[in-house]
Order: structure tokens, then sequence, then C-alpha cells
């Protein structure tokens, strides 16, 4: 078996597994476990977004998107030399990984027995249970259902930890910088496992487009920045206190000093075992007497 992963999530996951010598192609993004960062890759970014800020990010995807561009492209040579037999793609988010009319045109470039695994859960539970799915479709049942259940067992120590908490804070997790997006999919989910509510986002659904008016009217007692694809490092370089402050006066978020920031790329963005990790830093941000530092990597902003 020669797997392809089209998903940087997926790739975490099939290295988990056990199945990382199976893995002969990852996409450009594919960073974690490090070994991945070994294998061939067969795709690219179209827009070249190392130099531009959140905001011009923003701008460039949107009129890609409406000129009807693609943001990713696939390399030929390289994909027809790998020689994968099994390919994992995503259907959750064009922006995320390449679509899947580019995918299936690069099957019939090269018609070959090809079969197509899709990844692409929308909550916390159904991570674990694509973990699952994925597992058994690849001969890797027993390894999929322990990494799954090792997940939910993490969790359940979380909600343990916290059982005892009467307050429920007020949380906006951002999934961009300018402008804000609510958090979606699963991260509603993270938010509530962590003791939190999330006042924006809605599990399951996509993230929303905002303005930081509209989150200021909302008055969260916790604010996130986790923008998607960027680590922590990223997301410090680019925000402006004053800024994010004048955005959220009048805030409880604001007043007490509780806006944070966090290694989005590791442990929200992608729909993988690490978001368990997630998890735990949110716990500790909105509950900080009841659970401690998990050592996942954070940072106050001080406003």
């Amino acid at each position: 078996m020669r797997i392809c992963s089209l998903v940087p999530a997926a790739t975490e996951v099939l290295f988990a597994l056990g199945l990382g010598d199976r893995v002969v192609g990852v996409t450009h993004e594919c960073d974690w476990p490090p070994e991945a960062a070994t294998r061939p890759t067969v795709t690219a970014s179209l827009v070249q977004t190392g130099d531009l800020t959140s905001g011009e990010i923003d701008r460039t995807v949107a009129e890609t998107s409406r000129d009807g561009l693609p943001l990713y492209s696939i390399e030929e040579e390289r994909w027809a030399e790998i020689g994968a037999d099994v390919v994992v793609m995503q259907e959750l988010c064009d922006v995320c990984a390449v679509s899947t009319d580019q995918v299936e045109s690069a099957l019939r470039a090269r018609p070959l027995d090809v079969e197509v695994l899709d990844f692409s859960p929308s909550t916390l539970e159904g991570i674990g249970d694509e973990i699952a799915a994925l597992g058994s479709r690849l001969g890797a049942e027993g390894e999929a259902e322990e990494l799954a259940a090792g997940m939910r067992s993490h969790l359940e120590r979380v909600a343990s930890a916290l059982g005892t908490v009467e307050t429920s804070p007020r949380v906006f997790v951002t999934e961009w910088l300018e402008p804000p997006y609510s958090a979606g999919h699963w991260v509603p989910d993270m938010v509530a496992a962590a003791g939190g509510t999330d006042v924006a986002g809605m599990s399951g659904w996509p993230s929303h487009r905002m303005r930081w008016a509209d989150v200021a009217e909302l008055e969260p007692d916790v604010v996130v920045l986790a923008p998607c694809g960027f680590d922590l490092d990223r997301t410090l370089s680019e925000v402006v206190p004053l800024d994010l402050s004048a955005h959220l006066l009048g805030t409880p978020a604001r007043q007490e000093s509780r806006v944070f920031a966090v290694d989005a790329n590791a442990t929200f963005s992608r729909p993988g075992p690490r978001v368990v990790d997630g998890v735990e830093v949110l716990a500790h941000l909105l509950h900080p007497d009841e659970y401690p530092d998990p050592g996942v990597p954070w940072s106050r902003i001080r406003l």
C-alpha cells in the first residue's frame, strides 16, 4: 500500500497509526511529525503568504477565489512518480487544501486503480470517529481504536478536573486576525470541553467573517487568537496590542487582561490527535486555578 496524504491532519494520523512507512506523498504543509516533512511533496501554494499580513492574505485569497482560480496546485510529475494507490483528501475547506476537482483531474490524468478516502471531521467527537474509520480502511483498526480511545480518555480527564467548576466563561476564539473569523467546526466543542461557552461559533459549522466591533458587542470574558495555519510566533509577530486593546475596549476580556494567543497550527486548526492538547490549553486559560498549565505553547497578550 502506497499512501498519498493531501491533508496535514490525516498525515499526523497516519504516522500515529504506524503507517508512516506507507506514506509516499504529502502536502507542502505536512510538517508533523517531523518525519512527514521528509516525504515527497505533491502540492504547492499558488498564493505566497510568507511576507503578507493576515489582512493582505484575506484580500488575496478572496480575490483569487472570486476570479475562480485555485489556491493550490498539484505537482503532476511528482504525483506520477510516487505511484500512490491510496489518496487521502478532505472536502471541508478549499482554503485549507487542494480542491476535490483538482484531485479528480489528477486522477483522470493518471488512470490507475486508486482508492480515494475522505478525512473531513467537523466536530470534536467526529475527529475520533474519522480516525477510527480511516484506520479500519487501511488495516490499522486496532491502532486507530487505541488512538481514538486515548483522545477520549484525555478529554475525560479534563472533564473530571473541571467537574466542580461552576462558572462557564464567555469565549471568543478567532480563526483569523484581520478580519476576525469566529471559530468553526470542532473549535466550539473544544471550548465546551474546556469549560467555556463559545459566544460566536457553532459546533460543526464553518467559521464566519466578523468585525471587531461585532466581537466587542458579544462581551467575551476571554478572547483566544488562533489564526488558522499560524504558529504562536507568527501570531505574536503580527498582533498589535494597542489596536487589539481598542477593538476590545469595554469587554471583560480587555478589562481583566484575558486575551491569549495559542499555537493554532499545532493544536487548533488541524483535526488530529493534538486537538486534545488544545483543549488542555483552553482549560488552563479559562480555569487557571482548577487546571494546571499543560506546557503547550501559549501567550498572554498584554493590553
